[in-house]
């Protein structure tokens, strides 16, 4: 019990340590008066590792920033869930603690209902069609929009199409899942559209799936193809089903407060960097993915294509009904969505 108390007392004092380490400082009070010798200091924290391809964007657009501007801004990264985690870095954006951080979209409505959409099943019918929309000059300014909520969308990095995989019977239809015990992100719109066919939702860490796979404890999950091989999950789930029911984009945001103290020119700036660190990730996620399916069918993962793409999407139309109606932000960013389309 004394080790536990001195284990958790250590974390407290490390995350205090980071905590005061990017506390707001006395820099320029905005991007007009910073210079390369006095630069404006701009906090990002995230909790992916070094690794990730997505943390590796971040640090490409952190380097990318401070080349553009000459010096004169500069992106402090504090990665590795260095300060908790990705609710409580947001809590830490809204108290200007930090000043960015990447987030699953679905994270973010809380502070604007409109980005439960991203969360439900079936918004995009293929990965051609969520790059154009979320590219869309639309969805960029519906990314701007969200200003007097405490934050800006500055660009999106792809999260993969989420599909499901199984210990056991590999699922085809929706009527494979019913009564199966799926682990899913503690994301209110992910519980419902599982509950929704049939199956019960389990929330748990990502880290506790392979020994809940293993003993039993749940029959599968839902993710990209990267659990397979990254986190193992190939070694006791041999059936990954191409349900690619949600393709949820990770958020790149700015507080607004941070965004106000860049001039026009350096908001401009900032996003074109943002921008361009998207452009970049997009080849290497892909890349993650391939080599992702070859590593896991080396393993002995079956990936079954057979899936009744259009029974989920019949089964699932329901939910998306439900929270457009519950939410009018939601209806709002469905049309937005339909408009980028079209």
């Amino acid at each position: 019990m004394r080790h536990h108390r001195l284990v958790g007392t250590a974390a407290a004092l490390l995350t205090a340590a980071a905590l005061s380490a990017c506390a707001p400082t006395s820099g320029p009070a905005s991007s007009a008066q910073a210079t390369p010798d006095d630069p404006l200091v701009l906090r990002l924290a995230h909790n992916l590792n070094e690794r990730h391809v997505t943390s590796q964007a971040l640090t490409a657009f952190a380097e990318d920033v401070e080349e553009r501007s000459d010096g004169r801004i500069a992106v402090q990264m504090y990665g590795n869930g260095q300060l908790g985690s990705e609710s409580q870095v947001l809590g830490q954006l809204s108290q200007g603690i930090v000043d960015m951080t990447r987030v699953s979209a679905p994270g973010l409505a809380n502070y604007d209902p409109g980005y439960h959409t991203f969360g439900l099943p079936y918004v995009f019918e293929s990965e051609d069609e969520y790059y154009e929309v979320m590219d869309s000059p639309e969805m960029t300014e519906y990314f701007r929009s969200t200003v007097e909520d405490g934050f800006v969308g500055l660009t999106y990095y792809s999260s993969g199409a989420r599909s499901f995989y199984t210990a056991g019977t590999p699922v085809r239809t929706p009527e494979d899942l019913g009564g199966l015990k799926i682990r899913v992100q503690d994301m209110r719109s992910q519980t419902d559209f599982v509950e929704e066919l049939g199956a019960a939702p389990i929330v748990m860490a990502l880290g506790d799936t392979y020994t809940s796979l293993q003993t039993g404890l749940i029959d599968g999950a839902e993710s990209n193809e990267t659990v397979l091989t990254q986190s193992a999950h190939g070694e006791v789930a041999k059936s990954f089903s191409l349900t690619e029911h949600t393709r949820i984009p990770d958020m790149l945001v700015i507080s607004s407060d941070a965004w106000r103290r860049l001039d026009a020119a350096d908001q401009e700036l900032v996003s074109d960097a943002a921008r361009a660190s998207t452009e970049d990730h997009k080849g290497a996620w892909a890349e993650s993915i391939e080599q992702a399916v070859v590593d896991a069918e080396a393993m002995g993962v079956e990936f079954v294509t057979d899936v009744d793409l259009e029974s989920f999407r019949a089964a699932t139309r329901p939910v998306v009904e439900q929270y457009a109606e519950a939410y009018p932000e939601v209806a709002e960013l469905l049309t937005v969505i339909e408009q980028a389309r079209e």
